[in-house]
């Protein structure tokens, strides 16, 4: 699907999830304050676009705030160092978790497909792959209950 095609389907918070993958990889990779980015995109010529801008908001604050705990759950999940992970399924893996863990209104299912569309957009050619992966090992444990009762 091409990012384009991707865009034209996508609902307000799938366009806030991609921004918020978009400005992750700014911070993993130049350590951009999370303050600055939410002023830069909002202040871009197409501003968030559709995006819905206080889910975003919410993602990039959330994400960089529990960097550190959702880290820890997913290195028992991931079949190489974190350092040698790349940007862009680093950005996506964090977004992912962190939608697990406190985004329970979002179903399991939802978080882990949305989180394998970006790795296809942004991602390496085989990304994908290693990110649904390790979110579906993620989803088991942190929520086990939704996915054992078939949700």
């Amino acid at each position: 699907m091409s990012e384009q095609a991707y865009q034209g389907s996508q609902s307000r918070r799938g366009l806030a999830r991609r921004l918020t993958v978009q400005a992750l990889y700014q911070w993993l990779v130049n350590e951009t304050h999370p303050e600055s980015m939410l002023k830069q995109f909002r202040e871009q010529p197409e501003g968030l676009g559709r995006a819905d801008g206080e889910y975003f908001n919410e993602l990039l604050k959330g994400v960089v705030d529990q960097a550190a705990e959702l880290t820890m759950m997913l290195v028992p999940h991931l079949d190489r160092p974190l350092n040698q992970l790349d940007p862009v399924e680093h950005a996506v893996l964090l977004l992912g978790a962190y939608e697990l863990k406190y985004k329970i209104e979002v179903p399991w299912k939802v978080v882990v497909n949305e989180a394998v569309n970006l790795a296809k957009i942004f991602g390496a050619e085989e990304g994908y792959k290693f990110v649904n992966g390790v979110l579906d090992k993620l989803a088991r444990d942190a929520r086990g209950a939704e996915i054992g009762a078939g949700y």
